[in-house]
């Protein structure tokens, strides 16, 4: 008689993460939910009125389920791993996106290490994306089925180890169909809203954070345009990102967006929108979930930053480490610091940081 899988899935105090267990629970798994506490600015101010914390919440979602539940204290590795190299990126004069390194270190490199020390068959998330094994014994991680909640992009650093034990049970599931799910269970966490894109700024706020943080982000500059002609003065280089119109303050007959970023010289780079398109991209760090990367010369379809859409690219050459992409039509708004994710169809093929465009 095949022996009853284990299964411990990360609970974060939200609908998605809870249902994920209900549907493990379904599938004849034992289940054990975990919790991270990772650090969180204690100066940050949400705007909505105080809610339970996640750590209540998850545990009372374990609870509701009949689940053992364990909480694991990560705020020390978090705040040095994550928010260390968030601070650090934007004083480089580079846009990061966190989550996509809280994966692979914190959440599988803490979780999941924690799960399969203790005994555990498989980790498992609230994610939507879908695992497939394949003929030659690895996994493919492939898009969620719903497009509007697909999460594949920020699972694209992580590796063959990672995902030959993870379990991703909301993948062939819509937001619709998890949130029907969870009401009809009356589970504490079916009304959550939806998770914010900075865990630990519970406002949002980024820019006040490196204020505090770093205070040496807020340090003008000139702002200058592509024949560096002197148009005006920049706050501070960490309070702009590539592509953005809203808040550089320039008097002009047409909009300004920013354009690029000279760290060295503390110069801010705009120009006008038909000046702000980008042909081609460096990408490094790569990660190639199956372990080769794809062909110089092949086409796939890139997404530039979360949510973005999908531009179709031709791989112009590419390493294990790093890659060169050239777009079908020049695209607005390439970020060094964003992660640069390829696919191949359904088929997520990995990642790599943009370092430059052009």
């Amino acid at each position: 008689m095949k022996a009853i899988k284990q299964v411990y899935v990360a609970l974060s105090g939200g609908v998605d993460s809870a249902v994920a267990a209900v549907r493990l629970l379904d599938a004849g798994y034992r289940v054990t939910g975990i919790y991270m506490e990772t650090w969180r600015d204690p100066h940050a101010k949400p705007f909505d009125a105080p809610k339970p914390k996640p750590a209540v919440l998850a545990a009372a979602a374990a609870e509701a389920l009949g689940v053992p539940f364990i909480a694991l204290d990560v705020r020390e590795r978090f705040f040095q791993v994550i928010v260390r190299d968030f601070i650090q990126q934007y004083l480089d004069g580079k846009t990061p996106n966190p989550c996509l390194f809280c994966n692979p270190q914190v959440k599988w490199g803490v979780l999941q290490d924690y799960a399969l020390a203790q005994g555990a068959d498989y980790f498992a998330t609230g994610h939507y994306a879908r695992l497939k094994p394949t003929n030659n014994a690895r996994i493919q991680l492939l898009r969620g089925v719903d497009r509007l909640k697909d999460q594949s992009y920020v699972l694209a650093m992580l590796n063959q180890q990672q995902l030959c034990r993870s379990l991703l049970p909301l993948g062939d599931l819509t937001k619709a169909e998890v949130r029907k799910i969870a009401a009809s269970l009356n589970l504490p966490v079916s009304n959550d809203e939806e998770s914010q894109d900075l865990c630990f700024l519970p406002d949002g706020d980024y820019r006040g954070f490196l204020q505090r943080y770093a205070p040496e982000s807020a340090s003008p500059g000139k702002i200058i345009n592509l024949s560096g002609e002197v148009l005006g003065e920049h706050q501070g280089l960490a309070f702009y990102t590539i592509g953005q119109r809203k808040g550089i303050r320039i008097a002009s007959t047409e909009p300004y967006y920013v354009i690029g970023k000279e760290s060295e010289s503390n110069r801010l780079i705009v120009g006008f929108a038909d000046e702000t398109g980008n042909r081609e991209l460096l990408a490094t760090g790569a990660n190639w979930i199956s372990g080769i990367p794809p062909s110089d010369g092949e086409q796939c379809h890139a997404m530039i930053r979360y949510r973005s859409n999908p531009a179709l690219v031709t791989v112009k050459s590419v390493s294990e480490h790093e890659f060169r992409l050239e777009f079908n039509q020049p695209l607005r708004g390439i970020t060094s610091g964003q992660v640069a994710v390829l696919y191949q169809g359904e088929v997520c093929l990995g990642g790599g940081t943009i370092k430059r465009a052009w």
